[in-house]
């Protein structure tokens, strides 16, 4: 027999074997990478309730066939993000959301290093050719008006300059247009930093339509 046919076969088998164990690709299929802390970690709480199955599972009730891989590090800087970014652009993931700068903010971190680090993750998202939703950090007053301006700026400036969707804040599905801090204490865990279940729910229900928005765009560029 040829072994231009032998192979042939060998493909056909492998197909088959493939399908019947559920293991065929999906071509249409879209991988997002949530790169972030402890919030896209889901940190104190069941898997289940945590932001990226919550995510995932908003997504697909609205037909998204999509898979939203948990790349989370409870504790993680910018720079830690900066540091891992490039194994978490494996070449099965289309597109990522970075959510980072919650801990800079909480240990002082210079703002200028924060940009440079976001900008490294951003920088290597375009090499890679992935799509990116950045997710933006407010300051807290405490480090003076000149710090705050410089932090809230670094976000909506980096997204201009990569062209990447954005979403103002992680927790604005919580806070809404007031930020009423009692209000939003009772979607909280305890520690008053991470949300509870029902609050990780009011997130996803704001950052959700965004990320389908990436999505769609990732599906109009197979």
């Amino acid at each position: 027999m040829a072994y231009g046919v032998i192979d042939g076969m060998r493909k056909v088998l492998a197909g088959i074997v493939l399908s019947i164990f559920g293991f065929a690709a999906n071509a249409g299929q879209v991988t997002i990478a949530a790169l972030g802390d402890s919030l896209t970690q889901g940190y104190g709480l069941l898997q289940q309730d945590g932001f990226v199955p919550q995510l995932q599972g908003w997504l697909r009730a609205r037909g998204a066939d999509v898979t939203v891989i948990n790349a989370g590090v409870s504790g993680d800087t910018t720079a830690g993000g900066a540091a891992r970014v490039a194994w978490t652009l494996t070449p099965e993931v289309d597109g990522m959301i970075v959510a980072l700068g919650g801990n800079d903010l909480l240990r002082g971190i210079a703002p200028e290093v924060s940009r440079g680090n976001l900008d490294r993750i951003l920088a290597a998202a375009s090499q890679a050719d992935v799509d990116v939703l950045l997710v933006g950090m407010q300051a807290p007053g405490n480090y003076g008006p000149e710090y705050k301006a410089a932090f809230d700026a670094i976000y909506p400036e980096l997204a201009a300059e990569y062209g990447t969707l954005y979403e103002e804040s992680f927790f604005a599905g919580i806070a809404g247009d007031t930020a009423d801090p009692a209000e939003m204490r009772k979607f909280m865990q305890d520690d008053g930093i991470h949300p509870a279940p029902e609050g990780v729910r009011m997130i996803v229900g704001v950052i959700g339509p965004r990320v389908l928005e990436l999505v769609r765009q990732i599906e109009a560029a197979q």
